[in-house]
């Protein structure tokens, strides 16, 4: 039995010694961390019955010597799984926009959602950093709501001067919802930065596609920073019919689409959906550590009547309503969580209305309900829709 051992052993030996495993394994050559749990695994079973075999033969080496035919594995241990890497937005990715704006003169298109988070600090307005970092900013392009964001829903901006930077503000949301040839004069390219919610009818992708558009027309370049959709773990709506494109609605897409910024500018361009079927030399500046599960709070809100999580939440579906007489609670401490009609119990009306948490007794008096007063439901922590 000894002697048929003896005779496994040198076999295996000579069989390592010829094989081409031999040469990626024998003679010191230690694997370090390139397998897999499962294929070091595999590769041990193969080894180890040749290597006790070859070890139980009476010319064995002693411990601790290296001969030609001596196997060296070194499997590393399983390490502990690493955390998901931290969330960067793409403004503050500077090593990767930076070097596409130095000497070059700047147009930004932001508003008071621009910011830029520091180190162990307040965010900075991207207008700052860029004026910081010693870059040309030449003018601002202000969307619905303005530069500041202070702006009522389809409130007519002005153009102007920011009182504290003295920055020209040219807006995109009056008579000109495009910049003009003119306007682009001055400017090399187009920095497009603002927090969008992932609703179709939200106009800040709206003026995206107009600044994209001209820059196309413009030979100008058009950098966008991207940033979370905080409904981007959703898709849902129908998809728009091209007859009734507009302002509020510009591109074949769900309600509630679940693209970023920056997505949803890859798909403008890569589907010719700019005037003329033009492509705009785009640059997406993507964001770090972001899935579309990713839960994303905003640090400010977007625009006056989306004050919190739950308004934007609620926002895409209750938006279908604008228009019609129906309040949905603009110019109250709770916009697009309730809903009213004027002089009328809702209650009781014909519309298909779950039950309600508490009645319908908080009389309030909002801003699109032609003056009237409405009777509006209140729950503590849901809408009256009990979305």
């Amino acid at each position: 039995m000894m002697q048929q051992i003896e005779l496994f052993g040198k076999f295996w030996r000579l069989f390592l010694r010829g094989s081409h495993l031999r040469g990626i394994l024998m003679r010191g050559i230690h694997l370090r961390g390139s397998l897999t749990p499962l294929r070091s695994s595999l590769l041990l079973t193969a080894l180890l019955p040749g290597m006790a075999l070859a070890s139980c033969s009476t010319n064995a080496p002693k411990a601790g010597t290296a001969t030609p035919d001596s196997v060296f594995v070194e499997i590393e241990a399983p390490q502990e799984p690493q955390a998901a890497p931290a969330l960067l937005l793409g403004a503050e990715r500077k090593d990767l926009y930076l070097p596409l704006l130095r000497g070059k003169r700047i147009g930004l298109i932001v508003n008071h959602t621009s910011l830029v988070p520091q180190p162990g600090g307040e965010a900075l307005h991207l207008v700052d950093l860029l004026l910081k970092e010693g870059l040309q900013v030449k003018k601002v392009f202000a969307p619905e709501h303005g530069f500041r964001g202070t702006a009522d829903a389809g409130e007519k901006i002005l153009s102007g001067t920011d009182a504290q930077t003295g920055l020209p503000v040219v807006s995109l949301y009056g008579n000109n919802k495009k910049p003009s040839p003119e306007q682009l004069q001055d400017v090399d390219v187009l920095v497009f930065d603002i927090q969008d919610v992932g609703a179709r009818f939200y106009t800040y992708i709206s003026t995206m596609h107009y600044t994209m558009e001209a820059a196309a027309e413009q030979g100008k370049q058009m950098v966008v920073l991207d940033r979370p959709n905080p409904n981007g773990h959703i898709i849902d709506g129908p998809v728009l019919d091209p007859r009734f494109r507009s302002f509020v609605g510009m591109h074949p897409i769900p309600v509630v689409h679940g693209l970023t910024v920056g997505e949803l500018a890859q798909m403008i361009n890569g589907e010719g959906w700019l005037a003329g079927e033009k492509k705009a030399s785009l640059t997406v500046v993507p964001l770090q550590g972001y899935t579309h599960s990713t839960p994303y709070v905003l640090p400010v809100r977007p625009s006056p009547n989306l004050p919190n999580q739950q308004s934007i939440y609620l926002y895409p579906s209750l938006c279908l309503f604008e228009g019609t007489p129906i309040s949905l609670g603009r110019g109250t401490p709770f916009p697009f969580q309730v809903i009213g009609y004027p002089i009328r119990n809702l209650a009781s009306s014909a519309l298909p209305l779950p039950q309600c948490p508490v009645p319908p007794t908080h009389l309030l008096r909002t801003a699109n309900a032609g003056g009237w007063t409405c009777a509006t439901s209140r729950p503590p922590s849901v809408s009256i829709l009990g979305l």
